[in-house]
């Protein structure tokens, strides 16, 4: 799920060199975390938050498919 998250970022920016995603499992929560370059990231996020939440709703639809829906997924862009 990494990898997908890191791909799909990667295509949105020039500098894909800047582009850092961690996963944080704290209990039944998941985090992950994106982090690109602060020029940036108004298009990662997109125009009224598009691009964001459409990632967010990969990584939910990914989760839910692959078995891990019992668990919770939170995709933060630093």
């Amino acid at each position: 799920m990494l990898k997908l998250v890191e791909y799909i970022v990667k295509e949105l920016v020039d500098n894909k060199d800047a582009v850092k995603v961690e996963l944080v499992e704290e209990g039944d929560t998941v985090t992950i975390n994106v982090t690109v370059d602060p020029n940036e990231m108004g298009r990662v996020v997109g125009r009224g938050g598009k691009n964001a939440q459409a990632i967010r709703t990969i990584v939910r639809s990914l989760a839910g498919k692959n078995g891990f829906a019992d668990k919770k997924y939170i995709v933060k862009f630093d």
